[in-house]
């Protein structure tokens, strides 16, 4: 019976030696690294990495293959930081932009079968600015004749005496009157030329699209070869 008792003995540790091996065999290492940095002009390298090193670019090596496994980039600066946040808005704005300008372009093909229908659509915007063109222009024409007219006015007084204070206000009043009309009349202008180029690249956008939404002409399709009979 004692006999039997140290053999059981003995097998349970010999079991328990070999779940020991076996976990320690299973269980992962973990791999010692060097890391190597820029300090002060120079090139440092430990096994550890130092708090003063933490934001600056580093290269780590495994101590085990000596082959670098990894580069970690330096930490960007606030300025850095702003920089490279405001150039991806920018970017994403104009993706947006791209995207808007697709949309805009299809509704456009859909909208206008012909390049007519496009040229009439704008056509009737354009002759929307061109009457108040010409209604800005003949009521500048007018504000001059009456600012002259009120010139001569004060003129005249001054020659016989004093000049009359509200001829003067009047006269400041239409004169700031043909200062703003004159600034009304430039924005139409820039206005009307935007619209015309605005024309011109509709209609180049339009051109491109039909022409890569056209089937390919039969006439300039090369022929398939057919083989000769033999």
């Amino acid at each position: 019976m004692t006999h039997f008792r140290r053999a059981t003995l003995a097998m349970t540790v010999l079991l328990l030696l070999g779940a020991g091996i076996a976990s320690a065999q299973t269980k992962p290492s973990t791999e010692k690294k060097i890391y190597c940095w820029n300090e002060g002009g120079r090139k440092v390298c430990g096994d550890a990495l130092p708090a003063s090193a933490a934001n600056s670019a580093r290269t780590e090596i495994s101590t085990r293959s000596g082959m670098t496994t990894g580069r970690v980039d330096r930490a960007l600066t606030g300025s850095e930081r702003s920089a490279a946040e405001q150039a991806a808005e920018l970017a994403r704005l104009q993706a947006e932009a791209l995207a808007l300008q697709q949309r805009r372009d299809l509704a456009m093909v859909e909208s206008y079968m012909t390049e007519a229908d496009l040229r009439r659509a704008y056509g009737e915007r354009t002759a929307l600015l061109d009457e108040t063109l010409k209604a800005s222009r003949l009521g500048l024409s007018n504000l001059r004749l009456s600012l002259l007219a009120l010139l001569r006015q004060a003129g005249d007084q001054e020659l016989a005496g004093p000049v009359n204070p509200r001829l003067g206000t009047s006269i400041r009043e239409q004169h700031g009157e043909l200062l703003r009309q004159q600034q009304i009349l430039v924005t139409q202008q820039q206005d009307r030329a935007a619209l015309e180029s605005d024309l011109q690249d509709s209609l180049r956008r339009y051109r491109d699209l039909k022409r890569s939404d056209a089937p390919a002409d039969p006439a300039t399709t090369p022929a398939a070869t057919v083989p000769a009979a033999g």
